[in-house]
């Protein structure tokens, strides 16, 4: 390579010096420019290319929204709301008995039907406050309350107080306290454009994250039978179960309450990206009304099931719906007078059903105790708590002296 360059270079001096004697100066500075360049591009040619530095990756643990759902997580938390739905019904057994009695008709009779929700919520007090949607915790007197925290300890929490309006509630860890919360005194500005990660109880698979923007201000939207009004928008995904749970920024603020997730347009179009969350400057302003409720009620325990009707223990520990045996019913179904309670419903899947108690069978007996009300067995299951075994002698014991009785053993759920 330098033979070669000490040619070249040579035979270009040669060139100038007789571009010299020819025209003067400023071809001299031109053919000297002309070298130099030549000379550069021979030297650059014989190097050996040198790579570009590669860049350092960003470590994953620094990234804005990982430190953002680190700072909030330990805050959020999961709600299995079981409740009861209440509704007058008349006699199972009505139409059999009317064969017998022509216009017979027995007093309407209320049937329950055990329900859970899941949803998402966040805790905003260190006490254990924790705000969620109404819906999901909705008909509170009825309520059993769990929640899960990100760690997986689950406590139990009652209802403090809610507005269907806003579709935002009240509800309180039992006996804990010294609590992670989110700060509802430094909301998010709520940017067009800005990032926003939705935390929650995504169908039921326990804690989720998704990541969007905020897409939209003052949304009034209907939903099924509800109304809801000035949401924020966003792209984030929404799925059941977050309902309640927290939308927040890349810096860990506050920007709303996951509210609803709209599937189609009024229209019927179906849409894709479109979910709503209650502002976090509403959600604020209504926590402080929440919390006034509490402070007025500082000793509140979850309601005692032990001065519910009978029919409710029975339900909520074995899942059986009790009824009082009449005496017409008594004698249209030839049963022995003064003597058992009528099981008129079985909850699938609860203890009774398993152990293969059915609708239509008699409670004769609860322990030792032989049981003719439903004001009987109340008394007898007042005290009785999850995982207690109750032995129920159940059967038929008819007049005409026939007996198909056998005695099972219930454990409370």
């Amino acid at each position: 390579m330098k033979i070669k360059r000490s040619v070249v270079a040579t035979a270009l001096c040669r060139r100038v010096n007789a571009s010299t004697e020819r025209g003067g100066y400023k071809l001299v500075a031109a053919r000297v420019s002309t070298l130099a360049m030549l000379i550069a591009m021979q030297c650059t040619s014989a190097q050996t290319p040198t790579p570009l530095p590669s860049s350092t990756p960003t470590d994953p643990a620094s990234e804005p929204v990982v430190l953002a759902v680190a700072k909030v997580m330990p805050a959020v938390v999961n709600i299995n709301a079981e409740r009861v739905v209440r509704r007058q019904i008349r006699d199972p057994f009505e139409d059999f008995a009317t064969e017998f009695f022509g216009t017979y008709r027995s007093q309407p009779r209320e049937v329950r039907q055990r329900l859970q929700s899941l949803g998402s919520g966040f805790i905003v007090d260190p006490a254990g406050y924790i705000v969620t949607n109404e819906h999901v915790v909705q008909r509170a007197a009825d309520l059993r309350i769990e929640v899960t925290t990100s760690d997986g300890k689950v406590y139990n929490a009652h209802y403090i107080t809610g507005d269907a309006k806003k579709d935002l509630a009240f509800i309180k860890i039992d006996g804990q306290s010294g609590f992670p919360f989110i700060n509802l005194d430094n909301p998010s500005p709520n940017l067009l454009g800005q990032t926003v990660i939705v935390l929650g109880n995504s169908v039921g698979y326990g804690s989720s994250i998704s990541r969007g923007v905020l897409s939209g201000l003052k949304r009034d939207i209907t939903i099924g039978d509800l109304e809801y009004k000035d949401l924020l928008q966003t792209d984030a995904a929404i799925n059941p179960g977050n309902s309640g749970g927290p939308v927040v920024d890349i810096a860990g603020r506050l920007v709303g309450v996951s509210s609803a997730k709209m599937a189609f347009t009024p229209q019927g179009v179906p849409t894709q990206g479109v979910g709503f969350a209650i502002p976090a400057e509403t959600v604020r302003e209504v926590v402080k009304g929440f919390k006034a409720v509490a402070q007025k009620q500082p000793s509140a325990e979850p309601r005692s099931t032990s001065n519910e009707p009978a029919a409710a223990n029975a339900d909520r520990l074995f899942g059986m719906q009790l009824q009082d045996l009449t005496a017409e019913l008594t004698d249209a179904f030839g049963l022995v007078p003064g003597r058992g309670v009528l099981v008129s419903a079985v909850e699938p899947g609860s203890p009774a059903a398993e152990t293969g108690v059915e609708r239509g069978l008699v409670i004769y007996r609860v322990g030792r105790h032989d049981v003719n009300s439903v004001k009987s067995i109340e008394s007898l299951l007042a005290r009785v708590q999850r995982g207690m075994t109750v032995d129920f002698t159940v059967g038929i014991a008819r007049s005409d002296g026939t007996r198909q009785l056998q005695t099972v053993p219930l454990t409370a759920r």
